[in-house]
């Protein structure tokens, strides 16, 4: 014990207490200015961590707040963790964001024909975007280097000019990395057939372009760069390259199809005169693509099936128009709408079944 008592003694010899911890009349705060202390005392008697946490719950002691500031580190870890996994679900992803229409052009690979923009198809996709506010599905755009700020259509084209007609923003993603005009006339391309809402003309005349401007220097190039066909790429550019006077006939280039060209091209090689002949009395009509076609072959129009038309006026059925494979129109009227309806409801029912007959 005696022993223990001296290694103590002998280790605290040279230790001094304060002299308020020796004078309990001394530890009476003072009134004293900041100035009658010295800095080396302050700066041995005040070394202490800041409260890791505010509040009359703080702990009072160095270890007490070390532990406590050491819970909000890994509280803040936690949350760090929980955003980066977060973070890791969009990468790869493109910045969308909505963007003055006025800000992007069409691509000068665009494929969209001027009829394509006042077709029924097109005012229900502009009244569907208005309804909603804004495109849903984003268009893809990618950055003009030349002009900052500006930016060129990869597709989208319909609802870019959609939003650009009802003076809202558009929705698009933009490409950050590089991308050239091969890749994007691929994308384009590729978008368009899954939609499968670019026609058949549309669709030769960008091979046709693409062509054109030694974007693909062959055919065969071309369909194994879009991962296509031969023989796809050989009908587009067959409907894209009819005579401008041929195209004419139809009410819309839109609306003649891969069959259409192959037909009337094996026509022009049997008798090239004879078809250019017809085409002029065609000129001008508004006919069914199928009547156009057998009119141009001199043939009688043939039809792949009969078809069936309601006659409605005012919410009411009155009939049936039915079009038999050949092209023989009859309409059937119900007994009630024979006896009972006005003359101008039965003539409204009946031009509106003819003009959907026409477009069949």
């Amino acid at each position: 014990m005696a022993s223990t008592r001296k290694r103590l003694e002998a280790l605290t010899a040279g230790l001094m207490l304060p002299e308020a911890a020796r004078d309990p009349v001394a530890a009476e705060p003072a009134p004293a200015t900041p100035a009658a202390v010295p800095p080396s005392a302050v700066n041995a008697m005040e070394t202490r961590f800041p409260p890791a946490v505010g509040g009359s719950l703080a702990p009072r002691t160095g270890p007490g707040q070390m532990m406590a500031f050491r819970g909000q580190i890994q509280q803040v870890e936690g949350e760090m963790a929980a955003l980066r996994e977060k973070l890791a679900q969009y990468e790869g992803s493109l910045p969308t964001r909505k963007m003055d229409p006025k800000t992007i052009r069409p691509s000068r690979w665009a494929n969209r024909h001027d009829a394509s923009f006042s077709s029924s198809a097109f005012a229900g996709l502009k009244a569907d975007i208005e309804h909603a506010g804004g495109n849903v599905q984003p268009i893809l755009v990618r950055a003009v280097k030349e002009e900052p700020g500006q930016y060129e259509i990869v597709f989208g084209h319909r609802r870019h000019r959609a939003a650009m007609e009802l003076g809202i923003p558009v929705l698009a993603s933009i490409w950050v990395d590089e991308l050239g005009d091969a890749a994007l006339f691929a994308a384009m391309d590729r978008e368009n057939r899954e939609r499968a809402d670019l026609s058949n003309y549309e669709q030769g005349l960008m091979y046709q372009r693409a062509l054109e401007e030694q974007l693909f220097p062959t055919q065969r190039q071309l369909a194994e760069a879009l991962g296509v066909s031969h023989t796809w790429v050989r009908k587009a550019l067959m409907v894209a390259q009819l005579p401008p006077a041929v195209v004419e006939c139809f009410r819309s280039p839109l609306e003649i199809s891969f069959r259409h060209a192959e037909q009337i091209n094996a026509a022009m090689e049997k008798d090239r005169r004879g078809v250019l002949k017809r085409v002029e009395r065609l000129r001008g009509h508004s006919l069914a693509p199928a009547m156009v076609v057998a009119r141009l072959l001199d043939a009688k129009p043939g039809f792949e099936r009969s078809e069936k038309l309601d006659i409605v006026s005012g919410g009411q059925k009155l009939g049936t128009l039915v079009r038999a494979k050949s092209g023989e129109i009859t309409i059937v009227l119900s007994p009630e709408a024979a006896t009972d309806a006005s003359p101008e409801a039965l003539e409204a029912g009946i031009a509106e079944a003819l003009r959907k007959a026409r477009t069949l």
